[in-house]
């Protein structure tokens, strides 16, 4: 996820937030709502919960582990993101869940896992001279953009590519890494998936996001039919397949919801801003009014769960330290939503400020420490690109 205009992602700044003690049992209150997890609203979302407590035993998105430890495009603290030496690196160090992808189209209508459609800062299309000519500059939901993009290759050509590290200054050993994968397809992630399920004897989850949707669209490349020929192919198009999609447009989210019977995330940037589909369709909403009672009650009509930045749930003062957790976990709980916030990093300057250890950008400052402080939120689960910090976390939370 990162960040363009209105369209937002989760990209290299966003920072953490908590305070409270009594995490996992979102869960439960999620467990005690009727309804499992949506409200009225479309039939299709009331279908995917058909069974009602049945849900919970059923192998559908409330029987991960609470906090859910979800691997931010894979344990991208160590490797290159959306990598398979990543989202490989995740589950090794314990992630209930893997971000595999961000889904972006080539030319030729496939589907990858890149950050953004520009690819000049993840892969070395750079040192391609065949590709020198490609470098262009688009307006990608409002913000110019100088780069290469991914709908101006073909899938073969986008495979001749390596990845590299995405903010080396955060991260200079993941450098070392530079070269080593290609970009991963999202077919070939379902069938990674499998595989990984068969080889370690447990289910794998993952949670794909459509990126730049209306963008796409404009294009000619629609993300989420896409999307959904793939789920349906592989059979993970069920409410209980292991396969949470979303996406920081409502619409998109909105438009799957019509094609596949997964599990549904809306994404939500900071309060004064609003999707990028919202700003093409002329609607004036922004985030804030989505997180208040009434606009999370019209988005459990068709999604499961939100995935809003941690500032969302504690937002900090000026100075970058925590404040008074909002109502948002207790009100999205209400209408059955389950929270998975973004993103947790160990670098000092991804953390409040509080919990930063001196100066240097990339050194690890006390993640432990906000770890806990947004678990107390009573948040179902986080993105986070330091799975084994996490896991750690969640231990000594649960059992502190």
């Amino acid at each position: 996820m990162s960040t363009h205009g209105s369209q937002q992602s989760r990209g290299s700044n966003e920072e953490p937030a908590g305070t409270g003690r009594r995490a996992l049992l979102g869960a439960a209150v999620l467990g005690a709502s009727g309804a499992v997890l949506g409200l009225a609203g479309s039939a299709r979302a009331d279908a995917r919960h058909t069974g009602g407590a049945d849900a919970r035993h059923s192998g559908g998105l409330k029987s991960l582990p609470k906090p859910t430890v979800i691997g931010h495009r894979g344990a991208s603290g160590y490797r290159p993101e959306h990598t398979f030496g990543s989202y490989q690196l995740a589950l090794d160090l314990g992630a209930d869940v893997v971000e595999a992808g961000d889904l972006v189209v080539t030319r030729d209508g496939h589907l990858v896992c890149r950050h953004e459609p520009e690819i000049g800062g993840t892969t070395d299309v750079a040192d391609h001279p065949e590709f020198a000519a490609r470098r262009t500059t688009k307006v990608l939901d409002g913000v110019s953009t100088t780069g290469w993009f991914t709908e101006d290759f073909t899938l073969a050509e986008l495979k001749t590519l390596r990845a590299i590290e995405r903010i080396p200054a955060n991260r200079p050993h993941n450098t070392l890494y530079d070269g080593r994968w290609e970009i991963p397809t999202f077919e070939e992630v379902l069938r990674w998936q499998d595989e990984q399920t068969r080889k370690r004897g447990k289910q794998v989850w993952i949670y794909p996001e459509t990126k730049h949707p209306s963008y796409f669209r404009k294009l000619g490349l629609g993300l989420e039919e896409r999307v959904a020929k793939l789920l349906r192919k592989y059979g993970k198009d069920k409410w209980n397949s292991p396969v949470i999609l979303q996406s920081f447009e409502p619409t998109s989210i909105q438009r799957l919801n019509t094609l596949v019977d997964n599990p549904l995330v809306v994404l939500l940037s900071s309060a004064a801003s609003r999707p990028w589909d919202f700003v093409e369709t002329g609607d004036p909403r922004t985030v804030a009014d989505l997180v208040t009672p009434a606009g999370l009650r019209e988005i459990a009509g068709y999604a499961q769960g939100i995935g809003p930045t941690l500032d969302l749930v504690v937002p900090k003062d000026a100075s970058g330290n925590l404040t008074t957790p909002t109502a948002l976990v207790k009100d999205a709980h209400a209408v059955g939503l389950v929270l998975h916030p973004y993103t947790m990093r160990n670098e000092n300057p991804f953390l409040p400020t509080s919990f930063r250890k001196g100066t240097d950008a990339d050194a690890y400052g006390d993640a432990f420490g906000a770890f806990k402080a947004y678990f107390a939120t009573g948040i179902d689960g986080v993105f986070t690109d330091n799975a084994d910090t996490a896991v750690l976390a969640r231990a000594d939370f649960v059992n502190g």
